[in-house]
């Protein structure tokens, strides 16, 4: 179990979320999630819940709790339709402050991981992982073909 990739790559992937989120934590007092959804309005917003939902791969309830503690603490702001439902969301000016924050403490976290490598490793690594993603991307579409194909 410990050699194949997909268990390599989550322990990994899960390590540095463990670690992020208590730095988030402690720092800017934000959750992973918050600091998720945040990251997203600042890079696409503004975005609905359903499509916020989907770019984060939360389910839209959780995804509603998350904007509802960040609309409380203003740093999300919304229209709403009329049954008041958040319609289109978007960073405040305190969350677009925070977002800053948050992203060069991320961009500080990337540097003590990538740091650990060479300038020529960086780019093989970043070529790797890039080649990965791709044929992954290629085998889900195939694996969900399968799926979704007439049952034998």
């Amino acid at each position: 179990m410990r050699d194949l990739l997909a268990y390599r790559l989550h322990v990994v992937a899960n390590t540095i979320s463990r670690s992020a989120a208590a730095r988030y934590r402690r720092e800017f007092d934000v959750t992973l999630g918050e600091w998720r959804t945040i990251a997203l309005l600042a890079g696409y917003g503004p975005l609905g819940l359903n499509q916020l939902a989907r770019q984060s791969g939360v389910d839209r309830g959780q995804i509603s709790r998350i904007v509802a503690g960040l609309t409380e603490r203003n740093f999300v702001t919304g229209t709403h339709d009329i049954k008041g439902k958040p319609v289109s969301l978007s960073l405040t000016g305190k969350g677009r402050k925070l977002f800053q924050g948050l992203f060069d403490a991320a961009l500080d976290r990337d540097e003590i991981f990538l740091g650990a490598l060479s300038a020529k490793e960086r780019v093989q690594f970043d070529d790797m992982l890039n080649k990965i993603l791709d044929v992954a991307r290629r085998v889900e579409n195939v694996e969900k073909e399968k799926s979704s194909g007439p049952a034998s």
